[in-house]
Order: C-alpha cells, then sequence, then structure tokens
C-alpha cells in the first residue's frame, strides 16, 4: 500500500524536505541557462570579434530591454485571475518558459556569423539575447514569488532561500568548474562552437530540473488572496511606488545590485586576470570551486542560525567580512605565480564567507519583502515586488559587465590579443578584479545594514499581525457565507 503524505491543517501536503529539494531544482534550472552569460562577454569580443565598446553598448541596451520586461511579465502574472490552471498559475507559467529555455540559451552563442559585418553580428546579439530574455523571464519571476507562497512559516522560508542557494550554487558551480577546461584551447583562446554545443546540452538539462520542480511543489499560501472584502483593482503604477516605499525590498535590491554590478563585472575581468595574469585560465574553475566551501558549510546551519539571530543581523554580518576581505585582496602582494594564486584563493575564501551568508537568506529576505508590501500597503503584489526586484537585479546585470568592459579598455584591454594580453594590462586586471569585489561588499553593507530595516523583532511582530489579519478576514469569510 502507498504511504500518504502527511497533511497539514489545511488539508495540504505538510512542508518538508520535498519542497526543499524541488525550489533548490528550480533555481538549478534557471541557472543551467544563466551560467553561461558570464562567458557571453569573451565569447562576443575575443571569439566573434566584436569591439568591446560596441559590445558594451549593446549590452545595455538589451539589459535595459531585459530589466523592463520583468516588472511587465510580473504585472501579468499578478493580474491574472484565471482559476482554471492545473497546478495553478505560477507553475503553469514557470512550465512555458523552461519549455522555451531547452534552446533558448545556445541563441546567446550563435557561432556561424563570426565574419560577418559588424551590424549583422550585432543584429544576431540582440536577437537571441532578447529571445532567451522572453523566456527566461516567463519562468523566473514565477519562480522566486513561489517562496512566499510555498509556506508562510519564517523558517520554512529561511530554509527554501537555503536550498534555493544550494540549487543556484550547484547550478553555478558545475559550469563555473567545467567550462574554463572545455571551451578555451592549450593558447587561453575560446572555442565558439564548442560554447555554442555545451548551450544546447545545459538547455536540456534545465528543463529536466524544472520539470522536477513543477511535479514536486505545493502551493500552501492563495495565489490570489484577497486581503479585504473590497479589494482594489490591480494598478502597475501604484505597486511600484509601494515597491520603492517598501524599505525591505528596497534594501534588498540594492544590496543585490552592489553585488551583482560588481561581481559581474569582476567576472570578465576574471577571465582576462587568469589568461594574461596567471596564464592559466583552465584553473579559474577550480578557484571558483573552493570560493563556494564556505557558502556550502553554512547552508546547513542556516535555518538554525536565522532563527536564533535573524537573516538581517547575519547578513549585515557577512557582508562586513566580505569588506575586510576585498581589501586585503586590493593590498596584498598577488604575485602571478602560485603563491600568487594561494593569496587569491584565501581572501575569496573569506569574501565567499560574507556573501554567502547573504545570498543563501537573500531570497527569503524578498519573501519578507512581499509580507512587508501587504502589511504597509494591505495588498499582496508577489509578482510585482518580486520583478521589480529582478528589474535592478538585472539593470545591475548589464551596469556592471559593461562598465567593466569600458574600464578594461581604458586600461588597455585589446579584445584582438584575446588571451595574450601585455603584461602592464593583465596587472591591471588584477586591481580591477580586486576593487570590484571591494564595491559589491560595500553595497551590500548599506542595502542591508542601513536601508533593511526587518530585523529578527520586527519580522516577528509583522508575523503576527498579518496572521491575525487573515483570520479575521476568514472568520468574515465564514460569517458572510452563512448567512
Amino acid at each position: 500500500m502507498k504511504k500518504q503524505p502527511k497533511l497539514d491543517a489545511n488539508g495540504k501536503r505538510a512542508f518538508s524536505i520535498r519542497d526543499c529539494l524541488a525550489y533548490a531544482a528550480g533555481d538549478f534550472g534557471c541557472n543551467m541557462s544563466f551560467a553561461l552569460k558570464g562567458t557571453m562577454a569573451i565569447f562576443w569580443t575575443q571569439f566573434m570579434r566584436m569591439d568591446s565598446l560596441l559590445y558594451a553598448a549593446l549590452l545595455i541596451v538589451v539589459q535595459i530591454w531585459d530589466a523592463i520586461n520583468d516588472p511587465l511579465i510580473g504585472s501579468i502574472i499578478d493580474n491574472d485571475k484565471k482559476h482554471t490552471y492545473k497546478r495553478g498559475k505560477f507553475l503553469s507559467y514557470i512550465w512555458f518558459g523552461s519549455l522555451g529555455l531547452l534552446v533558448a540559451g545556445a541563441l546567446c552563442f550563435i557561432p556561424f556569423v563570426q565574419n560577418a559585418q559588424p551590424l549583422i553580428k550585432a543584429i544576431v546579439f540582440v536577437a537571441g539575447y532578447i529571445l532567451w530574455d522572453a523566456f527566461y523571464t516567463i519562468a523566473n519571476v514565477p519562480y522566486g514569488s513561489l517562496l512566499s507562497l510555498i509556506s508562510n512559516n519564517p523558517a520554512d522560508r529561511a530554509s527554501l532561500s537555503a536550498w534555493r542557494s544550494i540549487g543556484s550554487m550547484i547550478g553555478n558551480m558545475v559550469p563555473m568548474v567545467l567550462l574554463p577546461m572545455l571551451i578555451y584551447d592549450e593558447n587561453n583562446n575560446i572555442l565558439g562552437q564548442r560554447v555554442f554545443v555545451i548551450a544546447l546540452i545545459m538547455g536540456v538539462a534545465g528543463f529536466i530540473a524544472f520539470q522536477f520542480m513543477i511535479r514536486n511543489t505545493t502551493v500552501r499560501v492563495d495565489e490570489n488572496v484577497s486581503v479585504s472584502e473590497q479589494q482594489e483593482k490591480f494598478n502597475v503604477l501604484k505597486a511600484m511606488r509601494n515597491f520603492i516605499k517598501n524599505r525591505p525590498a528596497v534594501g534588498a535590491t540594492l544590496a543585490a545590485m552592489g553585488m551583482f554590478i560588481g561581481m559581474q563585472a569582476a567576472s570578465t575581468a576574471v577571465t582576462v586576470m587568469f589568461q594574461s595574469y596567471f596564464k592559466n585560465v583552465a584553473v579559474s574553475g577550480i578557484v571558483t570551486m573552493f570560493a563556494m566551501i564556505p557558502i556550502v558549510a553554512f547552508t546547513p546551519l542556516a535555518r538554525k542560525l536565522v532563527v536564533k539571530y535573524g537573516k538581517k543581523e547575519l547578513s549585515v554580518l557577512g557582508a562586513v567580512c566580505s569588506v575586510v576581505a576585498c581589501a586585503i585582496m586590493l593590498l596584498a602582494p598577488i604575485t602571478p605565480d602560485g603563491k600568487g594564486i594561494a593569496i587569491y584563493i584565501v581572501c575569496q575564501l573569506i569574501n565567499s564567507l560574507g556573501t554567502g551568508i547573504y545570498s543563501t537568506v537573500s531570497w527569503s529576505m524578498m519573501g519578507d519583502a512581499i509580507d512587508y508590501n501587504e502589511w504597509k500597503f494591505g495588498v499582496r503584489e508577489e509578482g510585482t515586488v518580486y520583478s521589480l526586484h529582478s528589474f535592478f537585479r538585472k539593470l545591475a546585470q548589464g551596469i556592471g559587465p559593461s562598465m567593466a568592459l569600458v574600464i578594461m579598455v581604458a586600461l588597455g584591454y585589446s579584445e584582438i590579443n584575446a588571451g595574450n594580453q601585455l603584461f602592464s594590462v593583465a596587472l591591471n586586471m588584477r586591481y580591477l578584479v580586486a576593487a570590484l569585489y571591494l564595491f559589491a561588499a560595500l553595497m551590500q553593507v548599506i542595502g542591508l545594514g542601513v536601508v533593511y530595516n526587518l530585523n529578527k523583532k520586527t519580522l516577528a511582530q509583522m508575523n503576527e499581525e498579518l496572521a491575525a489579519r487573515h483570520a479575521a478576514v476568514e472568520v468574515a469569510a465564514d460569517e458572510q457565507a452563512s448567512v
């Protein structure tokens, strides 16, 4: 006889490790598509020989569209009140997006126009990116919103956020470790055709992960919850104004923007640093894997530590650790040899621990920010709050690499030299990498320590008041139904 699942008070399957594994698989699926994004600058400037400044300008254009696209999709989801979806609207949108991502990631790495005119290359890049972004947004925005709907228990949300970080970490770590070994030749030059094939393989892996997530996720919070009998008609402009007044959402977004501007910008410079300063781009993936160790160690402890100390408190402590590590990275004598790589790894280990603490609970903090929106303004806008957060994150993801390329060109970088830059340029990359990581850490301190205002005490108060409101609404609904 098949064992029956344990049910909660509302008759839904009780929250368990199954939900955590499913949610982790969702971020793994997202990252199977997203992880290759860090390779785009090298692919298009070194293999496709697109002018670095032209690529930087085009990246800003597509990222602006990318950022605008998120709140548009989010508002569509929030305004979708159909009740005919078999698995609910959020999971249905994810399923459709995952279908497109089967091949969409590879559209950003089409190698067959390497010798075409610059205009043709620009069109291929923009068209491929827009198509990939459309499907990625359709899958990713509702996926992020799901965290606040799978459970309203703070400890469960901390677990989901931690497991999302595990899914993200694995989805990033596997490509980060393997790609440098697979897509560069013995002269540290990128192999464009191979990137295209790998992108197709990763699309299939991502689709499988999404299907596992969809089949094992239970939504326990009403997707179309009404917090009053006379709920106002959805207004996207008002939702945006509410977002700006939502201090937790703004604080978490500032921290995420700083992290992405710094780290995404650094990713391009890091590749050039390993190509031309350390003269071994293949080892960069292994170095990245070592940097992930503190996150792996912290993740199992996240739930207990959050319950004991609070998300904001832990995240601020981690951000301060990152500032110290990145300052050392900037000032320490990192030489172009094994000793220099060892010092770099130690600094990255400490930086990774600091950043990892925030990244482990960051999505749970956004789930709390969604609740804060309801607490302060009386409406739940999961899709809009998350998508506006994603809007600024994606804007940062475009600003970062574009800004880095402009600075790199100013410091002597030339796409024509590919993996063999002048030593003076390589040395500049070594300092630029540290400076960009330091910027990311400082922005996290500001966003989490100064702006984000949901400390442990305030969070408990908010959850208690929201629970009382929901109970009152249910009582009123029962009384109305009995009349």
